[in-house]
C-alpha cells in the first residue's frame, strides 16, 4: 500500500480511529497494529508476509535463547542462525541474479561463455529495511546491550510497524520496541503535528519529486539523445527527486507514527546544505548510516587499528552501502565514490583545519558559500551512477556532458512544459530556502507562535497545494524510489 494512494487515504483514518478506541487496552491495541501492518504490507503480495513472520519468530526465539546462555560457542551459533535466516532471505531475493550475472561476466572476460541465465525472482518490497531492523535486535542482545522481550505480540508489531516497514527509518529495538509496552493519551497538538508532517511529506513526494521525475526519466531513459546542460539539469533534478521522494516517505512515516503517540528517529537533516561528504552522511538516511556505523564499521575495527585500517574500514562500509542499495555495479561505484571522498577528507582533516584557520573561513558564511556547492556537485556526479539504468548508460551520460553546450537550449522539450518546469523550479527553490531558514529558526515553532487563523490558513494552503499541484499518474500511483531497495 502506498502512502500517496487512495487505498492509504481510506486505510489510515480507519486504523487511526480504531487505534485510539483501543489505546488503553495494550493487547487489543498491539493486535490492531499487527493486523493493520500485515494488511498494509500484504496489499502488494500477501505471500511475502511469510518472510516477515519467519524473520520475526526466528529472532524472537534466538533473542530468548541468547539471554539464557553464557556459553560462547552456543551464543555465536544462535547469532549465526539469525544472520543465516535474515541475510539468507536478503541475499536470495536481492542478489542471486547479480551474482549469476557477475559470474558469467567474469568468465566472458577470459573468452568463456557460460550458459547460465538469471532466475525469475520478485524482490519483496522493503526487505532490506525490515531485515536490518530485526537483525539489530539479535545483535544487540548478543552484545548484551539489550534484554530480549518475552512479549511476542509487541515484538511482531515492532518488526512490522506499518509506518516505517517498507522504507524506514530503520529503528533500533532499544528505541522503538519499548514504545509498544505502554499506552498513550490522545494529544491534540501531537496529532496535529503528525498530520502536518505527513502533509509536508506528500508535498515533497507528489509536488516536487514526481514532477521532477518526468524530466529525469526523459533524459536518463534516453541517454544518447541528450548533451551538456540537459544532462546537468536532469541530474540536479534527480538529486531533488530522490531527496524529496525518500525524505517525503520518512516524513509521512514519522508523522503517521506520531499521530498514534510513537516516536521515530529523524532520517534526514537538510543534507544538501552539507559542507563535506562526511557531513552529508550525517544528514542523509541517518538511520542507515548509523546502522552501518554500529554493525559494520565498528565490528571491522572502526578507527582503533591505525589510519590505514580506518580508511579501509570506511571504504568497505560504503561499498557495502552501495550493494545494500542495489544489486548492480552502478550502485557499487556510487558507494565507492562516496567512500573515496570520505577517506580523502579523513586523511587530510588536520591539514584542512589548519588551512581553514589561516584563511579564516572555518564555519562562517564564506565557508558555507564555498563548500556547499562543491559538495552538491560531487553528490550529483555520484547520483549519475545511482540513477542510470546501466553502467553503460552512466558512462554515456558523463561523456555527453562534455560534448554539448552548457547553455540552456531545448529545456522545454525535456518532458515538462513551460508552466510545469517553472513550477518545479519554484518548489525546489522554496524547499531549499525553507531548509536554510529552518536550520537557524524552527519553522514549526514560528508557525505555532502565529494566531489561529494564520496557522489554519497555512495548513489549508499546504493541503490545497498537494491536491492541486500534485502529480497524479494516469494509470497508477507513483511508487517511492526506495521501495526497490
Amino acid at each position: 500500500m502506498l502512502f500517496n494512494s487512495i487505498d492509504f487515504a481510506v486505510f489510515f483514518p480507519i486504523v487511526f480511529v480504531l487505534y485510539w478506541i483501543f489505546s488503553k487496552h495494550l493487547i487489543a491495541r498491539n493486535t490492531l497494529l499487527l493486523i493493520s501492518s500485515y494488511i498494509f504490507y500484504g496489499w502488494w503480495d500477501w505471500r511475502f508476509l511469510f518472510l516477515i513472520a519467519i524473520s520475526s519468530i526466528v529472532d524472537y526465539l534466538v533473542g530468548l535463547q541468547l539471554h539464557k546462555t553464557e556459553n560462547v560457542k552456543r551464543r555465536k551459533a544462535l547469532l549465526l542462525v539469525s544472520l543465516f535466516v535474515n541475510l539468507g532471505f536478503l541475499i536470495y531475493f536481492k542478489y542471486t541474479n547479480f551474482f549469476i550475472e557477475t559470474f558469467v561476466d567474469s568468465f566472458r572476460l577470459f573468452g568463456k561463455e557460460l550458459e547460465l541465465s538469471t532466475l525469475n525472482i520478485i524482490l519483496p518490497v522493503g526487505i532490506s529495511f525490515y531485515t536490518f531492523q530485526t537483525l539489530s535486535y539479535t545483535i544487540d542482545i548478543y552484545r548484551k546491550q539489550l534484554n530480549p522481550t518475552k512479549d511476542i505480540l509487541s515484538f511482531f508489531a515492532f518488526v512490522s510497524f506499518f509506518p516505517q516497514l517498507v522504507a524506514g527509518p530503520i529503528e533500533r529495538a532499544s528505541h522503538l520496541l519499548p514504545q509498544f509496552y505502554k499506552t498513550y493519551q490522545f494529544n491534540y497538538n501531537q496529532v496535529k503535528s503528525g498530520l502536518l508532517l505527513m502533509a509536508f511529506g506528500l508535498f515533497k513526494k507528489m509536488v516536487i519529486a514526481d514532477r521532477a521525475a518526468v524530466l529525469v526519466n526523459q533524459v536518463y531513459n534516453n541517454p544518447a539523445d541528450y548533451y551538456g546542460f540537459d544532462v546537468i539539469l536532469a541530474t540536479v533534478f534527480f538529486a531533488f527527486q530522490i531527496y524529496c521522494d525518500f525524505s517525503g516517505y520518512s516524513d509521512i512515516a514519522i508523522g503517521a507514527a506520531r499521530t498514534m503517540g510513537f516516536d521515530l528517529m529523524k532520517n534526514f537533516d537538510s543534507p544538501y546544505l552539507s559542507k563535506s561528504i562526511t557531513e552529508f552522511w550525517r544528514r542523509w538516511h541517518i538511520s542507515l548510516s548509523t546502522w552501518f556505523r554500529d554493525y559494520v564499521y565498528i565490528p571491522l575495527g572502526g578507527s582503533r587499528n591505525g589510519k590505514y585500517k580506518t580508511y579501509a574500514n570506511l571504504f568497505i562500509v560504503f561499498i557495502v552501502s552501495g550493494l545494500w542499495h542495489g544489486a548492480a555495479m552502478t550502485f557499487v561505484i556510487w558507494g565507492a565514490i562516496h567512500g573515496v571522498i570520505i577517506v580523502i577528507e579523513k586523511a587530510f582533516y588536520k591539514e584542512r583545519k589548519i588551512l581553514f584557520k589561516k584563511l579564516n573561513i572555518q564555519n562562517n558564511f564564506a565557508h558555507k558559500i564555498l563548500f556547499i556547492p562543491i559538495i552538491f556537485v560531487i553528490v550529483c556526479f555520484a547520483w549519475i551512477f545511482f540513477r542510470a539504468n546501466s553502467l553503460a548508460d552512466s558512462l554515456i551520460l558523463i561523456n555527453n556532458i562534455g560534448k554539448g553546450s552548457f547553455k540552456p537550449t531545448n529545456i522545454f522539450e525535456l518532458g515538462l512544459v513551460k508552466q510545469e518546469l517553472i513550477l518545479s523550479l519554484i518548489t525546489i527553490v522554496s524547499l531549499v530556502t525553507f531548509e536554510w531558514i529552518n536550520k537557524k529558526h524552527s519553522m514549526q515553532n514560528l508557525l505555532l507562535k502565529q494566531s489561529l487563523p494564520v496557522r489554519w490558513s497555512f495548513y489549508l494552503i499546504v493541503v490545497f497545494i498537494v491536491l492541486i499541484f500534485g502529480v497524479y499518474g494516469e494509470n497508477q500511483v507513483s511508487e517511492f524510489i526506495y521501495f526497490q531497495f
